[in-house]
């Protein structure tokens, strides 16, 4: 991961209640407009993973009409999709947005103020969908809409935004539109994101009330309200209780009153709905009312906007029915391990070795749970390499964290330990790079080869040559994972998420919220 920040973070142990899945509408059963997007986003990705799509089809183009679609990516430069494993498999990544547009009434009324009407709409909900390969397992990151982050150059057909070194992760939708958004994930984790789902509040409220609602726990009594009137509203007594309409809404927006008030608590009550509303929806199966399911469908597909490769109810049908194949056990909800930039304490930047290993993880297709991580073979290119002193090789140091500086002349020596091998056309490059872990990157498959044939030399693991359109011929980023030596240093791969990812499984029914200091009240 990169960050051009002058951070100055503290650790914040991360740790919530929360964790869960969610998913765009697919059809059929999702929501209606006019709802905060974070409830939305749940509603729709718990529909998509259920997979109950009875009411799309009874007026198939009507529906269809009613979808919105938008350009997949609006940045510069696309990663790569992932190699495909020995079966021929390939993960799938869809990155789930919940815009907090308040240009309607109805939006108004539910949360907001009438000086926010108008102005581009900020992605404050932000959770990257990955279902493995093999579709066993299914793993979820949500990142804190505050999160200190790099936005990529994004460009529509009206207007180009350039690049910001750090801004706030939930500014990128505002700059273009989910295309943007996209653009600043792939940037942010070198994961291709295949799909994005958007909404614009939500229908979490018709979700709820239409499957008898969703069973939360609170451990102490919960108010949500500040003295000068910031709050959900939220009012709950300790232990477990099913919530629907507009208690519904207030859960998922609850920050003030959960753990310790932040954005981070906040996406680990969502975890929890989300997981709770999907046990509930394959527990069901049904909604059992065709004219609510009509009317659910209805009110989702016109809520709903997706970029051109999902947008046909056929084609969301087609996703839920991928997503149906995992078990609720094996999904797992986590949030992007964070550090404090500033004073605010909802300031954060990504915590460089935690957030990398996570995002590491998922992008190499290992499950978080831990449960049935088996080690990969690693596939040789069926290109072959062509002599070792015919190929130009870049070096980069990327050996500098947001706690140390660069390893002084790194790629230089690593030039010459390539070139003492025989990769005599080894130079060093004096190109930026951040990279927590060592990285061969090459731009056209004709090129994998000769790259898989440089990390060989070097005891680098083939998982981390990598196709990218960053570069334009093989080039090796040393990582901050190998800052001296002539030898790469041989580490074990992670097996789960770390702890600081506050992760949840998605059986685990029994989890249950923390009230924050001084937001009880006493019956």
């Amino acid at each position: 991961m990169t960050l051009d920040a002058e951070a100055r973070p503290k650790n914040r142990g991360r740790h919530g209640g929360g964790g869960g899945r969610r998913r765009g509408g697919t059809e059929p059963d999702a929501p209606r407009p006019g709802r905060r997007i974070l409830r939305w986003t749940a509603a729709t990705l718990a529909v998509v993973i259920l997979g109950t799509a009875g009411a799309g089809y009874l007026y198939y183009e009507h529906l269809n009409a009613n979808i919105k679609k938008a350009k997949r990516n609006l940045g510069d430069s696309d990663v790569p999709e992932a190699t495909p494993n020995a079966a021929g498999q390939t993960p799938l990544n869809i990155l789930m947005i919940g815009s907090d547009s308040r240009n309607t009434a109805k939006d108004l009324k539910l949360g907001g103020s009438k000086a926010d009407v108008g102005r581009p709409p900020l992605a404050d909900v932000q959770m990257l969908l990955h279902v493995s390969a093999d579709r066993s397992n299914m793993s979820v990151i949500s990142l804190p809409r505050d999160t200190m982050i790099p936005i990529p150059k994004c460009s529509t057909d009206e207007k180009k935004y350039e690049a910001l070194s750090l801004a706030m992760a939930n500014e990128s939708l505002g700059r273009g539109g989910p295309g943007c958004t996209v653009a600043t994930w792939q940037s942010l984790t070198k994961i291709h994101i295949d799909h994005f789902m958007m909404v614009d509040f939500s229908g979490v409220v018709d979700m709820a009330d239409a499957i008898g609602g969703v069973p939360v726990c609170v451990r102490q009594n919960v108010y949500s309200h500040t003295s000068n009137g910031h709050g959900s509203g939220l009012k709950l007594k300790a232990g477990t209780h099913p919530v629907k309409g507009e208690q519904a809404l207030q859960w998922l927006r609850t920050r003030y009153g959960f753990e310790d008030g932040t954005d981070v608590a906040r996406t680990h009550a969502q975890h929890m709905y989300m997981n709770s509303m999907v046990r509930q929806l394959r527990a069901n199966a049904t909604l059992g009312n065709p004219t609510e399911m009509r009317r659910l469908a209805e009110a989702a597909t016109k809520a709903l906007t997706v970029d051109d490769g999902l947008g046909t109810v056929k084609k969301l049908y087609d996703l839920s029915q991928e997503l149906q194949k995992v078990p609720t056990k094996r999904i797992t909800m986590t949030t992007l391990p964070t550090v404090e930039w500033s004073q605010d304490i909802n300031r954060l930047v990504p915590a460089t070795e935690d957030a990398d290993q996570l995002i590491s993880m998922v992008r190499d297709d290992t499950p978080l749970d831990g449960r049935g991580a088996k080690h990969k073979t690693e596939q040789t290119s069926k290109d072959p390499a062509a002599p070792a002193g015919t190929l130009a090789v870049q070096v980069r140091n990327g050996t500098g964290t947001t706690a140390q500086a660069p390893t002084p002349q790194r790629a230089s020596a690593v030039a010459q330990v390539l070139q003492a091998k025989g990769f005599t056309q080894a130079k060093s490059d004096i190109t930026a790079a951040t990279e927590a872990k060592t990285l061969l990157l090459y731009p056209s498959a004709d090129l994998e080869g000769d790259a898989q044939a440089v990390a060989k030399a070097l005891g680098v693991p083939l998982s981390q040559v990598r196709r990218s359109t960053d570069v334009s011929g093989v080039t090796l980023i040393v990582g901050a994972d190998w800052r001296t030596g002539d030898t790469y240093p041989k580490t074990k791969s992670p097996t789960k998420a770390p702890d600081s990812a506050a992760v949840l499984p998605g059986d685990k029914e029994d989890a249950c919220m923390e009230v924050q200091k001084g937001f009880t009240w006493e019956e």
